[in-house]
């Protein structure tokens, strides 16, 4: 019953605040206005806010600002022992320098590290906290695009990168983050500049207590369904996520974004009825995604887990398991990765769900941005086969759906899967398997989740695999990049392509797309094409193991 509760009063918040906070982007991305502080900016990069950019010139905008935030905050960790805060820490090797580099820019935030004893306030703050910023502005802004494209009518521009960047971080990010940060420390988290503090334990031992700004950091980490932790334990840590109702908040903040975002989409579009069916889309995979969860960690099969009346172990006594477990729905239903419990430690079935929401595409509803691009593509590839089926042209929004905007369609869904399984393919041919904890089907599944969660800038692991090391980081750094840039990259330039067509008028062949049928669609080829790809290898991994 807990588990319902606490679904249920996140479905009424979030309900409650799709309109205003929806209405509220929208707002932001169409303003033709630019504050004081956006003008200094834009004089400073030497932008010209007025000027409009073809999705070719957006897109390379996107690369050379990521480009540059990788090579910043590489150098960053490589140089923070001879900078300010450093906290007498070392320099982050190079590989997990450039591990964590590419993860925080392609809004991943895995962490082959432990933070408390690996970064210095300085490395936090400027540099993971900043691209935490940064990197839920781009996929918002991509997504914003895309709708511009949906909305144009024969037109060669999408807007302008920096400006929707600028504007996104200042307007819509910050100011919830600053109120956040300040809830957060009221109910506990800590937030300072201190280098830790030596305590006593109950036992008469001493035991050092990092310290740090942890609240704003936490803050901007949910928000933007980024997911690094300040501490090895993320938000199963006390001084992250103090009790049960911050729990709650931090659920709350995880998909205020996504799941407003369709708002914006039929706000830009000029129908909110298809803004309000890509939203079903989103509710109906989470919440059955949620109740399976919980379900399988509630009824877990096994002597000890139906003695002690659920599947406690890994899991957080004051979260308890159906806290536990919609919080692992959540973080991999969007792009967070952020855990509060051990997913390693959950029943074989219980582990499969956060796989196989990150195999959905995390579109249910996603990341901060890409979940609704990511959803919208998965929406034109559902009218396609639907005008197979009639035998017309497929149209969606007045666009019409031609071989080019398929095949761009296509090769964005496939790009994922594509890096998933052969990235677990070659841990296990180069013999890399072998840092797995276990062996047997619990050992693919550990290998499975790690590229599944590189792959799809998840973030989160199934931990029991030890990742640090150079092939690792190396190969899930690979991962991580391609897995946000190329899909990235398809977006715009089927924004580019849908911007150019003028729009054709509804006809009675014309498929409703607004209409309860049409999420019941988008939901079945979601879920069939998951299915398709990615069987064989859960079968072989948590299936095995579930049925064994």
């Amino acid at each position: 019953m807990s588990g319902w509760f606490l679904t249920l009063s996140l479905v009424v918040a979030l309900a409650a605040v799709h309109r205003p906070f929806g209405d509220h982007m929208y707002r932001v991305v169409v303003d033709k206005r630019h504050t004081m502080v956006e003008r200094g900016i834009y004089r400073a990069v030497g932008v010209d806010p007025a000027a409009e950019q073809t999705w070719g010139v957006y897109a390379r905008s996107v690369l050379a600002f990521s480009a540059v935030s990788i090579l910043f905050l590489y150098l960053l960790l490589r140089l923070q022992d001879r900078l300010w805060l450093s906290l007498g820490m070392d320099p982050v090797k190079d590989h997990v320098a450039w591990n964590t580099a590419v993860s925080f820019v392609t809004n991943t935030n895995w962490q082959a590290y432990a933070g408390e004893s690996t970064m210095g306030h300085l490395a936090q703050m400027s540099g993971l906290a900043v691209q935490n910023f940064v990197s839920a502005a781009v996929g918002i802004a991509v997504a914003v695009a895309l709708l511009r494209g949906f909305a144009a009518r024969k037109a060669s521009t999408l807007g302008n990168f920096w400006v929707d960047l600028t504007r996104i971080t200042l307007r819509i990010l910050l100011p919830i983050c600053v109120l956040a940060t300040l809830i957060l420390m009221i109910s506990g988290t800590v937030q300072n500049l201190s280098g830790g503090t030596d305590v006593t334990t109950l036992t008469g031992a001493t035991q050092h207590l990092t310290g740090g700004p942890v609240a704003s950091q936490e803050a901007i980490k949910e928000l933007g369904t980024n997911g690094g932790g300040f501490y090895n334990a993320n938000s199963a840590h006390p001084f992250e996520n103090p009790s049960v109702w911050t729990n709650w908040l931090q659920l709350f903040l995880i998909l205020l974004i996504p799941f407003s975002l369709p708002r914006v989409f039929g706000r830009m579009i000029g129908q909110n009825r298809q803004g309000y069916a890509i939203v079903a889309v989103m509710a109906v995979l989470a919440i059955a995604s949620i109740a399976l969860t919980v379900g399988f960690e509630t009824h877990g099969a096994g002597t000890v887990p139906q003695a002690a009346g659920a599947a406690m172990e890994g899991k957080e006594a004051r979260f308890g398991v159906s806290g536990s477990a919609v919080y692992a729905a959540v973080t991999t239903l969007t792009s967070t990765g952020a855990v509060n419990s051990f997913h390693d430690s959950y029943t074989s079935l219980g582990g499969m769900m956060p796989m196989i929401d990150m195999m959905l595409g995390e579109v249910a509803p996603g990341g901060t941005g890409s979940g609704l691009y990511g959803l919208l593509v998965l929406a034109l590839i559902t009218v396609f086969v639907a005008g197979l089926m009639v035998g017309r042209t497929p149209e969606y929004l007045g666009k019409k759906i031609g071989a080019r905007e398929i095949k761009l369609a296509s090769l964005y869904f496939l790009v994922t899967p594509a890096l998933v399984l052969i990235g677990t393919a070659a841990a296990f041919a180069t013999g890399n398997n072998a840092t797995a904890l276990n062996t047997g089907p619990h050992g693919l599944s550990e290998v499975l989740y790690a590229f599944t969660s590189a792959a799809n800038n998840n973030g989160s692991a199934f931990a029991g695999i030890t990742v640090s090391t150079g092939w690792w980081d190396t190969a899930t750094g690979l991962a991580m990049l391609l897995g946000r840039f190329v899909p990235l990259i398809l977006v715009l330039a089927l924004a580019g392509s849908l911007a150019r067509q003028q729009p054709v008028p509804e006809s009675e062949g014309t498929l409703p797309t607004h209409q309860p049928l049409f999420v019941g669609m988008v939901v079945g080829v979601t879920v069939v094409l998951v299915a398709l790809t990615f069987l064989p290898a859960l079968a072989l991994g948590p299936l095995a193991e579930g049925l064994s």
